[in-house]
């Protein structure tokens, strides 16, 4: 039977929801495009008048989709050439989703993107459905076709790794935005102990460039490495320039609901480093330059307006 326009109607109210479930999912806009592209096809070939709740028929389809694409994406991964890490999505994005919440603030951020690689794939659907989206158990059971104690024994895992990789206490914004300004005039010092004195003593740094851009194969750990790395960063260089086109304009934004630094050449946003600012320090910098990973941050960072740069990096 034909997908009516009431069928229409119903899929697209629900896709900005399913489109920020598979962003948390998969941290690739494209790959989540993709599986709500591939939702909408199944959608319409299905008998939509039998399918008594929408939202959960959807969701499900979705998750499962998710699911097969986090296996393969787990296989491609190991032949990626240098670090990976998500897309960045800046503020204002609605792949975003609701963010209302402590545990949806958190389950969007960055850092928590990055270890949410460490999860199953099943760890990762129970953490993203329950913490985010707050779906009860009894229903992700059902998405996932497991048992509600299977579920929360999952979320319990999911949690458990990920307060491990983040033993640490954020700061408010007002506090953040201050490091951040302090981050930046030590960064452009041209001298390392500026830096050093804002980071942790177990600092990283990880950049991604795909293959594209060059980048460290290996994050740079601890604050003496990690400080000296950002000094040669953003120390001026015909090579830099050379490689990206100019001078780009740096400014300071929100990414995944965190600070970031975004570089733009030409309305086109060629960085984006996410700062993990604690109590104690700076504790990590993950900065992604893939261009392929940048488009959607382009789209989004050229449909604002965003000010004067502080200042035009190399």
């Amino acid at each position: 039977m034909p997908l009516t326009t009431k069928g229409v109607d119903r899929f697209e109210a629900a896709r900005p929801r399913l489109e920020a479930i598979a962003y948390r999912l998969l941290g690739s806009v494209s790959e989540s495009e993709d599986a709500v592209q591939e939702t909408f096809l199944r959608w319409q070939a299905a008998d939509v008048q039998r399918v008594e709740v929408p939202e959960a028929w959807l969701t499900k389809v979705l998750t499962n989709l998710c699911l097969n694409q986090l296996t393969s994406a787990r296989v491609r991964r190991e032949t990626y050439v240098g670090q990976w890490l998500p897309e960045p999505l800046l503020d204002g994005d609605p792949l975003l989703g609701p963010a209302d919440t402590a545990e949806q603030r958190e389950s969007l951020s960055y850092a928590v993107l990055a270890l949410m690689e460490r999860l199953s794939p099943n760890e990762r659907a129970v953490y993203v459905l329950r913490e985010a989206f707050d779906y009860p158990h009894r229903e992700i059971a059902g998405i996932l076709d497991l048992t509600e104690a299977a579920s929360q024994q999952l979320l319990h895992r999911a949690k458990k790794h990920i307060a491990d990789g983040r033993a640490r206490n954020e700061i408010d914004r007002a506090a953040a935005q201050r490091i951040v300004a302090e981050f930046l005039t030590a960064a452009t010092s041209g001298r390392t102990e500026p830096l050093v004195k804002l980071l942790t003593a177990d600092a990283v740094a990880i950049g991604d460039g795909g293959g594209r851009i060059p980048a460290a194969a290996k994050p740079f750990r601890g604050a003496v490495a990690v400080a000296k790395f950002i000094r040669g960063l953003f120390k001026p260089a015909h090579a830099k320039r050379a490689l990206v086109g100019g001078s780009p304009e740096v400014h300071v934004t929100t990414a995944n609901g965190g600070p970031a630094v975004v570089a733009v050449l030409d309305g086109r946003v060629v960085g984006v480093m996410c700062l993990e600012i604690t109590a104690e320090g700076i504790a990590a910098f993950r900065n992604q330059v893939n261009p392929d990973k940048l488009e959607r941050a382009s789209r989004v960072w050229a449909a604002g307006d965003h000010g004067e740069p502080l200042f035009h990096a190399f």
